[in-house]
């Protein structure tokens, strides 16, 4: 048994730890904003307290997948849970909106480190065959803080100051550090290799640009968001130009291009967009439409949560028998089922239908994704796997923003074209979701401009989930790696 081996498991948990902060820290914030706002003001802002963490996390992962290639593993994920506790303290001191939205991109820089760099860890530790069932317990840990955030955000706000929302990652994060920085072995890398500043610094302007625009128009098309847009494509032609110049590009082409990588990430970034039609568009329709209640409609929500990591888990154990293409095919077939029991929901439909769905659908995710890592993961050498895994987590970020702003704009103009020309305003549907619609006028007018426009974005999931298919079928089969060294 190699020291490296023998600690695989204490590293484990670390990881899990690690991807713990990231993942409760959506749910958890989520919760407590509201009483937040209320005390910092500036409510405008309020989106842009969640925005602003995914836009730095997105832009900064391919940079610190690059970096871990270079630099190894241990000291980027070092310095990324370095930068998330920093950015977490400041974040319980923050005393503005403006305050907060800065400690907020802080900290999606640190999780931009965080996620890539711990799931290339997984691959550096565990071959192929016996990779899927760590990337399992991943998923179960994203599944798990989905439920337990909410829950603990309200527990935090009701007896505890709010800051605590963000300091309760201090001690996890310095339980994961010490932990990789006792027992995370990697071989020292002697590589000797030109970062190229110039490529990253124009990739994160451009991919910042893209996501200010995409938040934009989730509402409307703006000044600001043309503006961004401009600024992106700018950004964008300057990075290219950089990246054909560079000795050693931040994005090499060779990698990106490769055949199974750039479908493999097509297929997660389709589905990301699919799964956040989900999560955001089928609790209001429940709440709205069905007329259930907000338990009813976090039921049909948590179908997911227990589809995802059930499928995660079958792909983690079986794709040394059946191939990772074969699983990710059968993934890429659930996903559309799923999207098309939401496009039979009526407004006396059972929300049974929609829990169906919304099982079916996570079960596919978990096929498909875990599979579709490895897959990309198992195309590359150990020293471009960090890009190659930063590569597929970029994917499913920026499909996630995509698909918010894709879909939020059909909801959009669902509601601003009603058949009697009566926009339903935001104030009404807020109403609605709080249980109050009664109060309102045109109550059933309301709920049946909100079903015609959820409806058409439910077909417009179906249509991005069918795009799934045609990426999956020409993902080329992939020969796993042999065993690790057996633990004696």
């Amino acid at each position: 048994m190699t020291e490296r081996t023998s600690h695989r498991g204490l590293v484990v948990v670390a990881i899990m730890a690690s991807m713990a902060m990231i993942a409760i820290e959506a749910t958890i914030v989520s919760t407590a904003m509201p009483q937040i706002a209320a005390q910092l003001g500036q409510i405008n802002l309020y989106s842009w307290v969640f925005s602003a963490f995914l836009l730095t996390q997105t832009a900064t992962t391919v940079v610190f997948g690059k970096l871990a290639d270079i630099y190894g593993r241990k000291p980027m994920i070092l310095i990324g849970i370095a930068i998330f506790l920093l950015a977490s303290v400041l974040a319980g001191f923050a005393w503005s909106m403006p305050s907060m939205i800065a400690f907020r991109l802080l900290q999606g820089a640190g999780a931009g480190a965080i996620q890539p760099v711990a799931m290339t860890v997984v691959a550096d530790l565990f071959p192929g065959n016996q990779r899927g069932k760590v990337q399992g317990y991943l998923a179960s840990v994203w599944a798990l803080s989905a439920v337990v955030g909410p829950l603990l955000g309200s527990l935090i706000i009701h007896n505890l100051p709010w800051a605590w929302v963000f300091w309760i990652n201090v001690p996890v994060g310095l339980f994961a550090a010490s932990t990789f920085f006792l027992f995370l072995r990697e071989e020292k890398r002697t590589r000797v290799v030109s970062i190229d500043v110039l490529g990253a610094s124009l990739f994160a302007v451009s991919i910042s640009a893209l996501m200010i625009a995409l938040t934009e128009m989730e509402s409307a098309i703006s000044g600001q968001a043309i503006g961004a847009l401009a600024i992106f494509a700018a950004a964008l032609g300057a990075f290219i130009w950089q990246e054909r110049r560079a000795e050693a590009p931040m994005i090499a082409p060779d990698l990106w291009l490769k055949r199974p990588i750039a479908f493999a990430n097509l297929t997660v970034f389709f589905a990301s967009m699919a799964i956040m039609g989900l999560t955001t568009f089928l609790p209001m329709y429940v709440q709205t439409v069905l007329n259930r209640s907000p338990l009813v409609a976090g039921f049909a929500l948590t179908m997911l949560l227990l589809g995802w990591p059930c499928g995660a888990t079958i792909a983690s154990r079986q794709f040394t028998r059946f191939g990772l293409r074969p699983l990710m095919v059968t993934g890429s077939l659930l996903i559309p089922l799923g999207t098309f029991l939401f496009i039979l929901l009526r407004p006396t439909s059972s929300a049974v239908l929609a829990g169906a769905g919304s099982l079916i659908m996570g079960f596919g995710m978990g096929l498909l994704n875990i599979s579709a890592l490895i897959l990309t993961q198992e195309s590359v050498g150990a020293n471009e796997r960090g890009s190659a895994t930063a590569s597929n987590v970029f994917s499913r970020n920026l499909g996630s923003t995509l698909g918010a702003a894709v879909l939020g704009a059909v909801l959009t103009y669902g509601l601003a074209h009603v058949a009697n020309g009566q926009a339903i305003t935001p104030e009404q549907i807020r109403a609605l979701l709080n249980g109050t619609g009664a109060a309102i006028s045109g109550v059933e007018e309301v709920r049946h401009a909100l079903q015609h426009a959820l409806h058409a974005t439910f077909i417009a999931m179906l249509l991005i989930a069918v795009l799934i298919i045609p990426a999956c079928l020409a993902v080329p089969s992939t020969q796993l790696h042999g065993p690790a060294p057996q633990e004696a």
